[in-house]
């Protein structure tokens, strides 16, 4: 009797045993398959820890965000001129266009001045060919007075009978004639060539006074440009003396030795 219940127990306890290694074998194929099949687990989220910021931060951090707005404002607002300035640079444009137009007026002068200077120097030049055309009208008027004369002379009656007494004639009467129309036909030559002379000369002598008066004015123009020139030389020196800042005077050198 106790025999057959020691095999039975032992029967038993090696079913168990079987059926515990059975199992074990079948979960374990089961966590074997079940690993192939699981998913890639999704990441663990951690809650950072909370950063305490101090009191210096806070300064800083206002201080970034004024000079960011700061930025952000001159960027959108660009920073308006300066009244002064503008003021400034209007006064140097304007000096700047002053100083053009007198360079142009002066260029413009010294253009007339040419001008001027080049009809001086013709008129100069017909008022001294026509004074010498005068003189010779004159000279040629001279000679032809002179002329006149004698024949005024020639033609008297005793003078005509006397130039032919040498002449031996039986019609002295007809030489006479003869000789009287050829004094007077000369002395009339004489005479038309005498009013045609005066003619030139009074021409001439409106004309060189005409030069005159023209060359009188020139001068007077180019004497006026060159005063003008002078005075605005003179203007312009002070002018730029008064402009010229003074230096700045040298800053004295520091004393090597304290001061009491």
């Amino acid at each position: 009797m106790p025999k057959r219940s020691i095999r039975q127990i032992a029967i038993a306890a090696l079913a168990l045993f079987m059926i515990a290694g059975v199992c074990l074998v079948d979960s374990s194929a089961q966590r074997r398959r079940r690993k192939h099949r699981r998913r890639p687990s999704a990441p663990r989220i951690t809650n950072p820890a909370i950063y305490q910021p101090s009191p210096n931060d806070n300064a800083n951090s206002n201080t970034s965000g004024e000079t960011a707005n700061n930025n952000e404002n001159a960027n959108a607002n660009p920073q308006s001129p300066d009244p002064e300035a503008m003021k400034q640079t209007i006064r140097t444009l304007s000096s700047q266009v002053d100083r053009l137009t007198d360079k142009i007026g002066q260029m413009e002068e010294a253009q007339r001045s040419l001008v001027d200077l080049e009809r001086l120097s013709r008129a100069e030049q017909r008022a001294s060919s026509m004074r010498t055309e005068l003189r010779e009208v004159q000279a040629r008027e001279s000679d032809l007075q002179a002329r006149a004369e004698e024949l005024d002379y020639a033609l008297k009656p005793e003078n005509i009978e006397r130039s032919m007494a040498g002449y031996g004639t039986t019609h002295p009467e007809d030489l006479r004639e003869q000789r009287r129309r050829q004094l007077e036909g000369e002395k009339e030559r004489v005479r038309k060539q005498l009013a045609q002379l005066g003619s030139s000369r009074t021409q001439l002598e409106q004309a060189i006074a005409g030069a005159d008066v023209e060359v009188e004015r020139l001068r007077k123009r180019l004497d006026a440009a060159d005063a003008a020139a002078i005075q605005n030389a003179k203007t312009n020196a002070q002018s730029t003396e008064g402009t010229k800042q003074p230096a700045p005077k040298p800053a004295p050198s520091p004393s090597p030795y304290p001061t009491p």
